[in-house]
């Protein structure tokens, strides 16, 4: 039964708290050095065949829903409802609790005072209840800003709080991406959903450098239910239960193909999207990037010299039965011929990476941090003070203690007796 009690109050401490912290904090800080949803073969190419295996060993590669995170998480949500368990039954009792001991130790204290309902009244000691000592002296107290008392405790709630809405939100989340250019209309994976983008501004500074991306989106369900917003950095939109982020944005240009100098077929890609012909499927024409105001660097490759449409170029890559056919750069206006295949890129704009989100427990993170909140403020700013006086020969001896800063306290305690007009020794 002993050892039993000391697992439990070691799962309880701040010591293990502490530990679990530090264990956290290191491995969110080894994981935001590794990009996340990789391949084993990805990670091999960028650091080596052995740390790619360690990688995905250590669930490195997912690392906020590897075992290892969740259960760091799952003992600190223990830690901390132990704690909180445990120290509620106390800390409920020094709240209810009435008695006064009259001798206790004080913070500050005057002796000598003559009307002591004027140091309650100037303290704002409301409710100050009249009894007698154990010895039949007279006795007055009082009591204010007990809630105080929970700071700390209403702290740990609230970090509770946010760590389930984070853990469960981490394991219960669904994520998506869609991306296009205005006019195009994109379903959202298995959720019924379709986005069509409506409009994509990229609003400059004077300096040509970006100020602000927005896009205006319209979202369908399968009931043909619409929902409209605008969407811009750091101003999501919430449509159908579900967050829509406005993420990234990429070049788009318009590919047209054709055959024997007759139209076959137009559509627009985005950089890193590509197109099979469509009587000749096994030919694939892939839209590898754009350069706005191309300039290409001897030894160093193509490159862009600013964001304008100064000199706009089309790098492209030519698939046949998956293997490469060509790889080259096409400037505006220039044409690609294969066999009887005529391909061009035009009409280059800017294309929206939009990302959704549905968090069922957000809501708890929220009232973690608005609970987090509230502690923080009864921690710091809500002091708990009790108020005693006593009945002597000369008059009245008035004690105070006050659990948290206790200097501002003493210099309180020190104006409340002497506006009450009371010329007495203080200490």
């Amino acid at each position: 039964m002993t050892n039993v009690k000391k697992i439990w109050k070691f799962l309880s401490s701040m010591r293990f708290a502490i530990i679990l912290l530090a264990l956290l904090a290191v491995s969110c800080a080894v994981s935001s050095l590794v990009t996340q949803g990789q391949t084993y073969e990805w990670y091999a190419a960028r650091y080596s065949p052995r740390t790619a295996a360690v990688i995905l060993a250590l669930h490195l590669d997912d690392a906020f829903h590897s075992w290892w995170f969740v259960l760091l998480s799952a003992f600190l949500v223990l830690n901390l409802l132990l704690c909180n368990l445990l120290r509620f039954p106390a800390l409920y009792r020094r709240t209810r609790d009435t008695v006064i001991r009259p001798d206790a130790p004080s913070d500050a204290q005057a002796e000598n005072v003559q009307n002591p309902e004027a140091v309650f009244s100037a303290l704002r000691m409301s409710r100050v209840r009249r009894t007698t000592t154990g010895d039949g002296r007279e006795l007055w107290y009082a009591f204010k800003n007990r809630a105080g008392l929970w700071g700390a405790w209403i702290c740990h709630l609230g970090i509770l709080f946010l760590i389930l809405g984070f853990s469960l939100g981490q394991a219960t989340r669904q994520e998506y991406a869609v991306y296009g250019v205005p006019g195009q209309t994109r379903a959202v994976a298995d959720t019924g959903l379709s986005v069509t983008i409506d409009d994509f501004r990229v609003d400059l500074r004077d300096d040509d450098t970006v100020e602000q991306y927005t896009a205006d989106i319209t979202v369908t369900n399968t009931d043909s239910v619409r929902e409209s917003a605008s969407v811009s950095v750091n101003a999501p939109a919430r449509l159908f239960g579900m967050t829509f982020y406005q993420n990234s944005t990429g070049w788009a240009a318009t590919v047209r193909i054709t055959e024997n100098g007759e139209p076959l077929q137009e559509q627009v890609l985005c950089a890193g999207e590509y197109v099979p012909v469509s009587d000749k499927p096994e030919l694939v024409i892939y839209f590898t990037a754009f350069y706005p105001d191309y300039e290409l660097i001897p030894g160093q490759g193509p490159h862009t010299r600013s964001g304008q449409l100064n000199n706009p170029a089309y790098l492209y890559t030519v698939y046949y039965h998956g293997e490469i056919l060509g790889m080259n750069a096409l400037m505006e206006g220039e044409e690609l011929t294969i066999d009887e295949y005529t391909v061009t890129f035009s009409e280059p704009q800017n294309y929206t990476l939009i990302q959704i989100k549905r968090d069922s427990f957000a809501w708890l993170a929220l009232i973690g941090g608005l609970v987090l909140t509230l502690g923080l403020f009864l921690a710091f700013y809500v002091q708990p003070v009790t108020l005693w006086a006593v009945r002597t020969q000369t008059g009245w001896t008035v004690s105070g203690v006050c659990k948290k800063g206790g200097v501002l306290f003493r210099e309180q305690f020190t104006r409340a007796v002497s506006q009450g007009g009371n010329q007495v020794a203080l200490r």
